[in-house]
Formats: structure tokens, sequence, C-alpha cells
């Protein structure tokens, strides 16, 4: 079968002299491996810089339609053309933590559009803002724990809310174990998870805030996600972002 649609690049290695073998999240079939020949060439119609993690691209592959398979890229061409993250070096670590994210949680399956819209939205939007991106990690986070079935649910009310890692929701009261977060991160979180992608620059959120957030949303990954390991990218944007 010929498939041609758009996808998002969440990981490529290099296969042979100049060959890559890439995960590449598409809009019509959802994730799946492919083959590109000769693309580590001066001469390639499909040049290596196109399988670059989270670049949008418009391609034409060889499906065969097994779980599992290796399929043949007939054509591929840049789908979004980026101005920021190439060149940036905080927009690159955001795209580079979103797709460690994204390639130790989404896998193999069936299409999920509204994911790949997200995941568009979410790339649009770090590539153009003008505005802080020192949040955007934290946003993706929260709001993509939706599309994999486990976002934190708000269904208490109050101003002082505990959030149980273990259990995924808000408590009036803190859980009898220690793997939740006290109220200002709490706080913090609901802002987060009510606020669109556009606004996310306005939440108050210090350095050592966003460290801890970020270390708390990964173990609530990790509880809540089976096989999702460690991630390294955190190093990254720790060093960069201010």
């Amino acid at each position: 079968m010929l498939l041609h649609t758009r996808g998002i690049v969440f990981r490529a290695v290099k296969y042979g002299e100049t060959s890559v073998i890439a995960d590449i999240f598409t809009e019509e079939q959802g994730l799946h491996s492919f083959i590109a020949g000769s693309v580590r060439t001066a001469k390639s119609r499909m040049p290596y810089s196109l399988f670059q993690p989270m670049t949008v691209v418009d391609l034409v592959a060889y499906m065969k339609g097994q779980e599992g398979s290796l399929n043949r890229l007939k054509e591929c061409r840049a789908g979004e053309v980026f101005t920021g993250i190439p060149f940036d070096i905080r927009r690159g670590a955001v795209a580079l933590f979103m797709a460690e994210i994204c390639r130790k949680s989404i896998h193999e399956g069936e299409a999920q559009q509204d994911l790949f819209a997200f995941l568009l939205d979410q790339l649009l939007w770090l590539d153009t803002t003008p505005h802080p991106i020192a949040n955007l990690h934290l946003h993706f986070l929260t709001h993509l724990s939706g599309f994999l079935g486990f976002q934190p649910g708000v269904e208490e009310e109050g101003e002082e809310l505990f959030f149980d890692l273990k259990e995924g929701a808000f408590s009036v009261v803190p859980p009898p174990h220690p793997l939740y977060l006290e109220v200002e991160d709490s706080a913090r979180l609901i802002d987060l998870l009510s606020a669109p992608l556009q606004t996310a620059h306005e939440i108050p959120i210090s350095r050592p805030q966003r460290k801890l957030l970020l270390q708390r949303m990964l173990q609530f990954y990790q509880m809540h996600l089976p096989g999702f390991t460690g991630v390294n990218t955190p190093d990254i944007l720790e060093m960069v972002m201010e």
C-alpha cells in the first residue's frame, strides 16, 4: 500500500553507509518505522536534515501493513519550515525534550489524528512565539498526559489542594505517602492544566519551582505509563533555560 501523509520525526538512526531508519508519527496511520535509502549523500532527494527530531515532513511510503514492520520511504520533503527551533538553543532544547518524551510514551498503533494536531500546534507555537518559553515543556507534559489517558483530574474544590502522583488526582488533605505535590506546587500544576498554550508564559514559576515540577511530572509519567524509563534531556533544559 502506498501512503501519502504528514509526519513528525521522533528519532532517526544511521543505517549502513548512507541510509537511516526513522520513527515517524504519521497523521494517517500513527507511529511507524521507515527506512530511507541514500539520504546521507550530497545529491540525495531526501536530505539527512529532514530526519532531525520533531521535524515535520510530507512523505510517501510503501507500507507493509504489518505491526512492527519496517516500511520504505519513497519520497520525503519538509512539511513545515521552522525558522526558530533550528537556530535558537532554548527552542531546540524544548523540541529535543518533546521528541524524547514522545519516543518513550507513544507506541506503534492506530492513527491518533487529535494527538498529531496537538503535537503540530505545540511545535508551531514553540517555533514562532515571541513570548518566553520556559514553561512550555511543563505545559506540554501536562496536556500530553490527556492523550495518553492519565491526565490529572481536578475533582475537589478548594484553595488548598494536594496533587497525589499515585492516584493522579487532587485532594484537600495530603496523601499518606510522600509522592505528592505541596499546595503551592499543586496550584501551579492546576494553572498549567487550565491555561491554553498561548498564555502558558504568564504563569509565574521560578527556575527551582520548574525543576521540581518537571521532576515530579516525570515521576508521574513513570507511575502511570508502563515502560516509561529515565529521561535525559531535562539536564539540557536546565542548562539553557533562564
